[in-house]
């Protein structure tokens, strides 16, 4: 017995961030037209917690920055990829960063 699988169609990439058009206010204003009312207000400074993270951690976020300022936003396969680089020595994750930001900066 053979059995056919099915092709399926690439998925599309879905924006998490992305506005929704359900939105009234979508699409965003034209150029010079007032959009003050998207704006968030200025972080307070005074609110700030006070909570140290890990130095894996922000490894680990500078590293998925640099990876998608570099134009190679992670997938969920590469979480342990990451984690791994993270949990290197911190100047081997700065010269990581380094290189990927020398990608971009050509």
């Amino acid at each position: 017995m053979t059995i056919a699988l099915e092709h399926h169609a690439p998925q599309a990439f879905v924006d998490p961030y992305a506005a929704d058009p359900a939105d009234p206010a979508w699409p965003p204003a034209a150029a010079g037209q007032d959009m003050d009312h998207h704006l968030l207000p200025p972080p307070n400074p005074s609110e700030r917690l006070s909570i140290l993270i890990d130095p894996r951690d922000q490894h680990r976020l500078a590293l998925h920055a640099a990876l998608t300022a570099a134009g190679i936003p992670p997938r969920p396969e590469d979480r342990d990829a990451i984690d791994q680089l993270s949990a290197l020595p911190p100047g081997i994750n700065t010269t990581l960063q380094r290189w990927l930001h020398h990608t971009t900066s050509r």
